[in-house]
This record gives C-alpha cells, structure tokens and sequence, in this order.
C-alpha cells in the first residue's frame, strides 16, 4: 500500500502519470508497504496468463529477490524512475523516503534497485547514467545502503501512517534496525541473480 499522501497526476509526454506528495513526507517514512493485496508472482507463471495480463504484469511489476514478480495493486504501479530517487526500496517488503519529499513532488524510486529483465535507455538527469541495467543494484548497493542508513535513523522520529499495514515482524525488525539493535540489512539483500 502506497503511503495516503499522495496522488496520481499527468507528469509528462515521457513519463505519462506519476505519484506525487501532497504533503510533506518526512526522510525515514515509510512509502509503501507490502500488504494482502500486493501479489508476489513466480515468473514461470505469465505463460499461462492473456497477453494483456501478462503485459500488465510487466508493466507495473518489480521483481524481488526470488526473481517473483511484485504486482502491487494501487497506484505504487505509477511510481517513476529517477536517478536521484527520493524513496528507496528497503530489504523489509517496504520502501523509505531517502530524504524529505515536498508537497507537489513526484515520489521516484531508481529502477536499478528493481531487478529489471532488461537494460533501459532514460534521461541522465545531469550525471553519469544514462542507462538501468539488471545489475545496477550490486553496482550501487553501497551508496543506496548508505542513503537507507540515514533514512533508518530517523524512522522512529517521523509519523508512520502505514504502520497499520505493516506484519507486526517487519514493525519490529524495522524499530531494531531504527534503534541501532539490528544491523541493517544491504539492500543487496534484494538482488536477483539468474539461475540463483
């Protein structure tokens, strides 16, 4: 579930539609949460699916690190790619927001976390990527790890609106990792390697 802050708006002729804030979100808070109505499916399942299911999926899917496709059911699906993302995926089944995002800001995530099938030309933005390539989440886990720390140390000081949605064990680990108790999982954590 997609944090209620929200709304889904017309961005551009490139992007089409996107999610942006419409209140301030706070770094540390969580984003999205995976809940009963995400659907986590095996891969090997799209054969049997129409092409306009099977491209859907496709679409609006990110895989994890068992190489299943993440189908969430509300407007996460719209969530763009940008290079430098304001929310960032986590190794806990949620997304954090890496730094405050404003009111009117589109909420982005880096698709080089996302286990994409195939690299992807798209706007620079000004640095040095041009390109999402399928092993861009071990190229950049370090950085991302470092954002996700930052963002970690302030999740216990910023409102939590989706902590009603979030499993009672991933609440806890998250207060340990927040807290200092836990170590901090990579974000590595989440790649998936084929033939793994």
């Amino acid at each position: 579930m997609i944090i209620p802050y929200t709304k889904v708006v017309y961005i551009n002729d490139v992007k089409g539609y996107g999610v942006v804030a419409t209140r301030i979100i706070r770094q540390g808070t969580a984003t999205w949460v995976f809940d009963d109505l995400d659907r986590e499916i095996p891969f090997d399942l799209l054969v049997l699916m129409s092409e306009p299911c099977r491209e859907a999926i496709l679409t609006y899917s990110y895989r994890n690190n068992k190489g299943h496709l993440i189908f969430c059911w509300d407007n996460e699906r719209y969530i763009n790619h940008s290079f430098n993302p304001n929310c960032c995926l986590t190794p806990y089944g949620f997304e954090i927001a890496i730094r405050d995002i404003a009111p009117g800001e589109e909420l982005t995530n880096d698709y080089g976390s996302l286990n994409i099938i195939a690299p992807f030309p798209v706007e620079a933005e000004g640095g040095d990527r041009s390109t999402v390539h399928p092993d861009d989440l071990v190229r950049y886990s370090g950085a991302w790890d470092k954002k996700l720390k930052e963002a970690f140390g302030r999740f216990l000081e910023v409102e939590q609106p989706l902590r009603p949605v979030m499993a009672r064990e991933t609440w806890k680990l998250a207060e340990a990792v927040a807290r200092g108790e836990t170590a901090m999982a990579s974000i590595r954590e989440c790649y998936y390697h084929e033939g793994q």
